[in-house]
């Protein structure tokens, strides 16, 4: 009784500190933002996009990861793709992003055909939204309309990457006020969690939790020690030892997306202690709701996850529209 007082009275602290508008809402994004200037831009990102997955079904992951991260930070302003400069320090070295991040690459090679066929029109923030929901749609996911018209920053900010980004060991209140932060529910913060069904992950990230409560939240069953004896070959105890080896977060579909990490969850099997909180945490009477509805009902968390995504979206830096820019090339600000 005690600790649902305590959750109740950290949930209406979060909510008064934490409410407000989302950033950015009353700023020019729209669906047609192109229709005159580049009018092929949907087009070719799609194109693209289909390759890159074919080449590699995590490519997907990769690239909703890159759009995640870049908007937890100063809004969706392409900032996550500046790479350190003598006079800029970047996002890619913040611990969050350092071991983490991919992907790169693969806005390089799609940035470099837009600006083939539309020189300086089309940001780089813009190219991230736009191939982070073909990405979905190309593993199994829903679609969803991407408002379009973001300016690419001229700044980054290192110091923000290291502590708005939510972290794989971090606790469900912790996580919970991050999004509160960005505007985002926790019904929005469940919803975005899922895109880990076609995720990979690092022992570096899942190792303490395989050698810490797996066992009790997943209640000993039988098939979870064959499942938890393969982690811990992937993952050897000590630390620094495969540090880099990498599993799927869904074991079970991890090249489609569906609501099947929720199933994960609801046997205890999180492969990262941030998503298992959602489901056992003591805090976490209205996350485990929503992760029951989720693992029953596919078509509910499509259409939420959806709406997320153009919720988190529309995490805008302001500043950009004022001071702003279309990058000709992604990694560096224009000259």
């Amino acid at each position: 009784m005690r600790l649902l007082l305590i959750f109740l009275m950290v949930h209406t602290i979060f909510i008064r500190c934490f409410t407000f508008d989302i950033p950015g809402k009353d700023l020019p994004l729209t669906l047609d933002y192109y229709k005159s200037t580049c009018p092929t831009v949907f087009d070719v990102i799609k194109k693209e996009m289909e390759c890159i997955v074919k080449e590699d079904p995590r490519n997907a992951a990769i690239m909703i990861r890159l759009h995640f991260h870049d908007c937890f930070v100063q809004g969706c302003d392409g900032s996550v793709l500046l790479d350190e400069t003598e006079t800029l320090q970047g996002e890619k070295k913040a611990s969050p992003n350092i071991n983490s991040l991919k992907g790169y690459k693969i806005v390089d090679r799609i940035k470099n055909i837009i600006e083939s066929e539309c020189p300086g029109v089309v940001s780089c923030a813009d190219l991230l939204t736009i191939g982070a929901r073909d990405a979905t749609i190309l593993v199994g996911g829903p679609y969803w309309d991407v408002p379009v018209g973001r300016k690419d920053s001229k700044t980054a900010s290192y110091e923000l990457a290291t502590t708005n980004l939510p972290t794989p060991e971090e606790g469900l209140i912790s996580i919970i006020s991050k999004f509160y932060y960005q505007g985002l529910s926790v019904e929005d913060m469940v919803a975005l969690v899922g895109a880990h069904t076609i995720g990979m992950a690092q022992c570096r990230n899942f190792r303490s939790r395989i050698y810490g409560d797996f066992h009790v939240t997943s209640a000993l069953n039988p098939i979870s020690e064959t499942y938890l004896a393969s982690l811990r070959e992937i993952c050897p105890a000590s630390s620094g030892e495969g540090d880099s080896n990498v599993t799927a977060m869904d074991n079970v579909t991890p090249n489609l997306f569906d609501n099947s990490i929720y199933h994960t969850l609801l046997r205890g099997e999180g492969l990262l202690n941030s998503d298992q909180e959602m489901y056992t945490s003591l805090f976490g009477i209205q996350t485990r709701r929503i992760v029951s509805k989720y693992a029953e009902n596919p078509v509910a968390f499509f259409e939420q996850f959806s709406k997320s995504m153009v919720k988190m979206g529309n995490i805008l830096n302001s500043e950009s529209f004022v001071d702003g820019e279309v990058r000709k090339n992604c990694r560096f600000v224009n000259t």
